[in-house]
């Protein structure tokens, strides 16, 4: 049974294997976003409570 040769499919797996680690991650640290994000003030805000009728 060809199937049960291990011989081509091994060689796929290593293959595809070093196309993963080696290619796709150089691919996906390239990638920048269009807007840096930028820091958020620190400052807190005062809130005031409501003062609603409830009933």
């Amino acid at each position: 049974m060809p199937q049960l040769n291990p011989t081509p499919w091994f060689a796929i797996l290593i293959f595809s294997w070093l196309i993963f680690l080696t290619i796709i991650p150089q691919k996906v640290l390239a990638h920048t976003f269009p807007n840096e994000p930028s820091p958020q003030t620190t400052d807190i805000s005062k809130t005031e409570p409501w003062n609603w009728p409830w009933h």
